[in-house]
């Protein structure tokens, strides 16, 4: 597998669009920002060479839906385009575009059914457990990225309002449920732009692997991101307390709960009860 040569295709690929533009500069930095990440859970999780690279190449492809997305309606709103479907389809449609980035065709079902489904609330029934592997893998590498994205990029391009505004209003009330629930926020339920910075932090309760949390908490990301809107409203504020609480108790029960598997196995394997 040679993530060079697909690299190289992947820059030819993006000469059809406007490299100028800020949202289209933004998901070319996220992508690549996306492969690293996805090396990164990999190599940590101890996958093998051919794994980590196979991780790395869906992370190139998991957002190329979005370029043409952005093309026809500048948008990344989900009701312009599921990007996801469409990346899939553009991929290995008639053309097989694929063949541009990956010779081998091994692999084809594992990299189409993560990307197709990359961007879903839910990722769903995937019998196939390598399959399975790379689709939750794209996921939490995806996320893991936008964490950096939410702390680097401008609130105008993340939210379509000044500083100013991003931090006013109240939180919905379905939204905060989904919170209380552990739960991913519904686009439809978001109404404010704080709704959706919410949303942006409730998305980490669908991360899937103990590795993707040891770097988040690393990095601190949950409170940075929290922190860096100014909260007018004394319960928004005050609920942005308790998420950052509760979703940091979240991660650290979640990289908790492999490690007290790991020494149980270890006790055993030693003999000891």
């Amino acid at each position: 597998m040679n993530f060079e040569r697909a690299g190289q295709a992947f820059e030819e690929y993006l000469n059809g669009y406007d490299r100028e533009n800020e949202k289209v500069k933004l998901k070319i930095i996220h992508t690549y920002g996306v492969v690293e990440c996805a090396r990164e859970i990999a190599k940590r999780m101890r996958l093998s060479r051919e794994d980590q690279d196979l991780a790395a190449i869906i992370g190139l492809l998991h957002d190329i839906g979005r370029f043409e997305q952005l093309k026809r309606f500048d948008s990344f709103q989900p009701d312009t385009m599921d990007h996801a479907a469409y990346g899939a389809e553009i991929l290995f449609g008639e053309e097989r575009m694929i063949r541009r980035f990956v010779e081998d065709d091994r692999f084809d079902s594992i990299i189409e059914t993560a990307i197709a489904r990359h961007s879903s609330f839910e990722l769903g029934e995937i019998p196939d457990g390598r399959t399975l592997l790379h689709a939750r893998l794209i996921r939490d590498a995806d996320k893991l990225d936008n964490c950096r994205v939410k702390l680097e990029e401008s609130l105008e391009v993340l939210l379509g309002v000044t500083e100013e505004e991003a931090g006013k209003g109240v939180i919905s009330p379905e939204v905060w449920t989904s919170c209380q629930n552990r739960s991913s926020v519904l686009s439809a339920d978001r109404v404010t732009p704080v709704d959706y910075w919410v949303s942006y932090i409730a998305q980490y309760y669908d991360v899937n692997f103990p590795e993707t949390f040891s770097i988040m908490k690393e990095e601190k990301y949950v409170p940075r991101i929290v922190e860096r809107l100014h909260y007018t409203n004394p319960d928004t504020r005050e609920k942005m307390y308790l998420l950052t609480e509760e979703m940091e108790e979240y991660m650290s029960e979640k990289i908790n709960e492999v490690s007290d598997n790991v020494e149980k196995v270890s006790d055993k394997e030693s003999g000891f009860q």
